[in-house]
């Protein structure tokens, strides 16, 4: 197994490879700094600015060899554009040809160098994070603050790559004017919404959005999965294997993941309902939803070390899970016991199989779909969360068949269990096990896949200096200081095997995006599963009232997601998003206190609505920068970094739905006030959190 370093220079153009940042010497400075202050033969002010100037060289050294190939660029464009123009007067098959030819040839040399500006752009961040980690310093954070806000900042010259946007529009018109099938010289800004057909023009707009992680609504809402993609970029990506690839399979797995949403959320309109029909507080309905996460946190773990055997067998076991919870939890009110119910939704948790479906898709579909295949977990999860009170508020009816009552409390069980059946039999004459690769290959792959990691500037402690001798010896990447051969050592390369060991591999900036996923999840947990109670105590709401006020907080989810991909996440940051989100969805939970009597409807929908949209969107953009920030160790195996932000989502599920029931002893009449200061509190500290790390996002 090779360390970064290697893998870096392999990636490398051969005739470039004096312009990139030299990150084998930088890295044996930071070594030799480390040695220098442990023997007291230098301070810490003398080695930051030395470790800037040298940054401060190598990155002037990338910049001005980078305008200079614009500048070759430009001047062949230029070149093409006078044959062009000629050709407009005395049209020529042949010579067309041989335009469209020269033209791409400068299109990929253009690609060539968005390939060495991407590289160098992760070399970068590595050093940086690297020079944090070995000496516990806030470095990054002022190293970026300093370079990259200076109005004549080489550092923007690299991460922004000022002036190629110029050469991909020339490109781009005059490809699209020579295209074989035009009748007429019209102009791509005649027509805007036609699609360029030259291969190479995708190419340079998937690099230019890769490079400054511009979006789109489709990679915008994959970014929800946490799928994660190749750290560093090849000019020709290396696909999953499409013999592993099954359209049915992939169809199976988005089903089921719709179906486990709507299984969540059917339940929610009723639950209090359902609580009090079997002696119960109408509050205990925290528990009753909750119970389904509860037993998520152990299944979560399970699921995930299964699918490193088997895909199929883990959904079956799933399916029939879910089956048997349903029938439980439809049979409570006949048998009157609150403790079968209970039962029901915990056998319900323990079919989880989200881990599964994640992992499939990141295994099994290859890179050319896989984003699309990301956005319709994403996309299924969503309209499952629509669809679940919806149904609810569908199913208003009683009557009985025998000793079975079936009601609007008992008739999500019912429905739930014949459709898990239906499922688990498409399941079994449908589903095509993958290909199981060999141990060898598999470590390979462990080793290739790892996370990207863009972004990933890590903040450290201001003290002490120098970290302990124990993360000296190996850091996050795999690899080993003082090995002077650039190897890693297969274990250090592997993916980790436990919590503890994944834990330990959470650095600030990991921690603050965990801790904004947790407190996402327990601001919507809150908002959606007191919903019932609380219009019910305020409003008298109706079961159908209820389902169909949740029903439209689940329909805003794709519609979000659409303007924040296509739009805002094109005009601001990551960072800035995230911050902004934040502070939204503190302004929507300020807004939902009853503090001034009478509370109103208007006030209500309002502040939900608020809520819940800033915090899909925050959820998006939470998920994008904790792909970078992950440490790439997280990005397979049984403990990657889907596992752990499912297991803080899970979590603050669990810790939202238990403090509803424990709030409920206050009175319903404080319900709302008790629930929403807990929020309030996380959100604050989420946003403070946010600030410390905010310049360690770049």
């Amino acid at each position: 197994m090779v360390a970064f370093g290697k893998r870096l220079k392999e990636r490398q153009i051969q005739e470039w490879q004096g312009y990139y940042i030299n990150y084998k010497l930088m890295k044996k400075k930071v070594n030799q700094y480390a040695q220098q202050i442990e023997v007291g033969v230098q301070d810490r002010q003398h080695v930051l600015k030395d470790f800037s100037r040298m940054l401060d060289n190598q990155i002037e050294k990338i910049v001005l060899f980078l305008l200079e190939q614009q500048g070759l660029l430009a001047s062949r464009l230029a070149k093409l554009d006078e044959q062009h123009d000629a050709l407009q007067q005395q049209p020529d098959i042949s010579q067309i040809c041989y335009l469209r030819e020269a033209y791409r040839a400068v299109g990929h040399d253009l690609l060539k160098l968005l390939f060495f500006v991407e590289i160098n752009a992760i070399g970068l961040r590595k050093i940086l994070k690297k020079f944090d980690k070995r000496f516990g310093s806030r470095f990054t954070n002022y190293y970026v603050k300093t370079r990259a806000n200076h109005p004549y900042s080489q550092l923007q010259q690299v991460f922004k790559h000022v002036g190629i946007g110029a050469v991909v529009g020339a490109l781009s018109r005059n490809l699209h004017e020579l295209q074989d099938r035009q009748g007429s010289y019209l102009s791509i800004y005649d027509q805007p919404a036609l699609r360029l057909q030259d291969p190479v023009i995708d190419s340079i707009k998937a690099a230019v959005d890769r490079l400054t992680h511009s979006t789109n609504f489709l990679n915008f809402l994959a970014q929800h999965a946490l799928i994660m993609q190749e750290e560093l970029p090849t000019p020709v990506e290396e696909q999953v294997d499409d013999q592993k690839y099954h359209f049915m399979s992939l169809l199976l797995n988005l089903a089921n993941t719709f179906l486990y949403m709507v299984n969540t959320y059917i339940v929610v309109p009723t639950a209090d309902d359902y609580s009090l029909s079997l002696g119960a507080a109408a509050t205990v309905c925290g528990v009753v939803i909750g119970s389904m996460a509860v037993a998520q946190v152990f299944s979560s773990v399970y699921f995930s070390a299964w699918s490193n055997k088997s895909y199929f067998r883990p959904l079956v076991f799933s399916s029939i899970v879910l089956f048997a919870g349903n029938i439980l939890y439809a049979l409570a009110y006949d048998l009157n016991s609150i403790t079968v119910l209970l039962i029901g939704r915990l056998f319900c948790g323990l079919g989880s199989a989200r881990a599964v479906n994640r992992r499939y898709i990141s295994d099994c579909v290859p890179l050319r779909i896989r984003m699309q295949a990301s956005a319709g977990f994403v996309s299924a999860s969503a309209l499952g969360m629509a669809c679940g009170p919806a149904l609810a508020g569908l199913l208003q009816t009683d009557f009985k068949v025998y000793k079975l009552t079936f009601n609007q409390d008992t008739l999500p069980g019912w429905v739930m269990a014949v459709a898990w059946l239906i499922y688990l039999v498409w399941l079994w004459f449908s589903f095509k096990e993958p290909l199981l690769e060999t141990e060898e290959n598999h470590m390979q792959r462990e080793s290739n896949a790892e996370a990207v990691e863009n972004g990933a500037l890590e903040e450290g402690l201001k003290k002490p200096l120098l970290i302990s001798s124990e993360d000296k010896q190996q850091d996050e990447d795999g690899e080993q200081e003082c090995d002077e051969s650039e190897e890693a050592s297969e274990e250090s390369r592997l993916p980790v095997t436990s919590i503890r060991s994944a834990y330990r591999l959470l650095t600030p900036s990991v921690k603050v995006q965990l801790l904004i996923y947790f407190m996402l999840k327990y601001v919507m947990e809150i908002l959606l599963s007191e919903s019932s109670v609380i219009t019910t105590y305020y409003f008298e709401w109706s079961t159908s009232t209820v389902a169909i006020f949740l029903a439209c907080l689940g329909l805003t989810v794709l519609p979000v997601n659409i303007i924040v991909g296509n739009y805002i996440s094109n005009m601001f940051e990551d960072r800035q998003i995230l911050l902004a989100a934040e502070i939204v969805v503190c302004i929507g939970i300020l807004s939902s206190f009853h503090i001034i009597d009478p509370y109103t409807v208007p006030q209500y929908v309002c502040s939900g609505l608020i809520t819940f949209v800033s915090a899909e969107v925050l959820e998006g953009v939470n998920l994008a920068l904790l792909s970078r920030v992950m440490s790439s160790r997280l990005s397979r195996g049984t403990y990657n970094g889907g596992l752990l932000s499912t297991e803080a989502g899970t979590l603050a599920r669990v810790i939202a739905d238990g403090t509803i029931t424990l709030a409920g002893y206050l009175g319903e009449s404080k319900l709302l006030n008790v629930t929403l200061l807990p929020s309030l509190l996380i959100c604050v500290s989420s946003i403070l959190a946010t600030c410390y790390t905010y310049n360690s996002l770049y």
